[in-house]
This record gives structure tokens, C-alpha cells and sequence, in this order.
């Protein structure tokens, strides 16, 4: 239990940390650019273009991907139960309205992570750039006061551990 309230006190410093940096306005603005770009949509315009390029072993592995990180995600999310910073903390308001209640583990991080693996992983010489959109999806996140730091980074552990396993279990060659 101390490692618990130990990892819980290193997130209200840090996400106070985040937090004091929110009074400038650009950096919300951003903030919500960058989440929004986790949303999904683009997930849905990559698998349809897989699905156009008739990349078939490539659409069938990326779609099992995340439907496995989906499932862990909303299991992970169901047991821990860990509430959101404004339940959390008194006083505390968000600057953008949560899909969910619960904040462990970041959602937007993971499939951010799972996206940005999965591209590394088919196409190394130029997935690798998604590895820092996918680190400021898991900022913005901080940043817009729905989740805590080790939400974020739970849910980037979750997104690259499941297109790790999902591309050594379903290579395509």
C-alpha cells in the first residue's frame, strides 16, 4: 500500500507541475488539437485505407491489435477504478468533459502508442516519427486535467506491450 500512496503522491506533484504551465492559452488550444488527433477518426481513415490498398494481412493484424488493446483498456479501466483528477482532487475542473468516469489507464494514450508501435514495426523508417505524437497525445491529456501522470503512462506501457505481442504473435511477412 505505501508503493501505492507513494505513486499517488508522485502524481499530484507532477500533475500540479502540468498544471500550473495551463494558464497559457496556446498550450490548452494545443492541448485539445493534440487529443482530439486520438479520438479515433484517423485510426478509422488508416484502416480504411489499408482496407483501398488491399493490405489485407497488414488490416487484419492492425484491426486484432486494437481490438485486444480496446478490451484490456475497458478491462483494466473497470477494475482499477481510479478516479478521474476532478473526483480526485477538491475544487479541481477539467478543461474537457472525459467519454468515460475512470482514469487508469489513458485510452487516448494507449491506441496512440498502439498506432505509433504498429507503424514502427511495418514501417521503421518512418514510424518511428509517431512515437512523439503518440508522448504528446499522453500530455494533452495531463495538460486538459483528465488523467494523471501514470495514467498516461500506463496506457503507453499498454499500447506498445500489445502491438509488440501482436505483430511477434501475427508477423506479417
Amino acid at each position: 500500500m505505501k508503493l501505492l500512496q507513494n505513486l499517488h503522491n508522485y502524481d499530484l506533484v507532477t500533475f500540479d507541475w502540468c498544471l500550473r504551465r495551463r494558464h497559457l492559452q496556446q498550450l490548452t488550444r494545443m492541448s485539445r488539437w493534440v487529443s482530439r488527433t486520438a479520438d479515433g477518426h484517423l485510426y478509422i481513415i488508416a484502416a480504411l485505407a489499408l482496407l483501398l490498398s488491399q493490405t489485407y494481412d497488414i488490416f487484419t493484424l492492425v484491426l486484432a491489435a486494437f481490438v485486444v488493446e480496446r478490451g484490456c483498456y475497458f478491462v483494466l479501466k473497470s477494475q482499477f477504478r481510479r478516479n478521474r483528477p476532478p473526483q480526485a482532487i477538491p475544487g479541481f475542473q477539467s478543461v474537457v468533459q472525459p467519454s468515460d468516469q475512470f482514469s487508469f489507464p489513458s485510452g487516448h494514450t494507449s491506441a496512440a502508442f498502439l498506432a505509433a508501435t504498429l507503424a514502427y514495426y511495418l514501417l521503421p523508417g518512418v514510424g518511428w516519427m509517431l512515437y512523439p505524437w503518440a508522448c504528446a497525445v499522453g500530455m494533452s491529456r495531463v495538460l486538459l486535467g483528465v488523467h494523471f501522470p501514470t495514467d498516461t503512462v500506463a496506457g503507453a506501457v499498454l499500447g506498445y506491450s500489445i502491438a509488440t505481442l501482436s505483430f511477434t504473435l501475427l508477423a506479417v511477412s
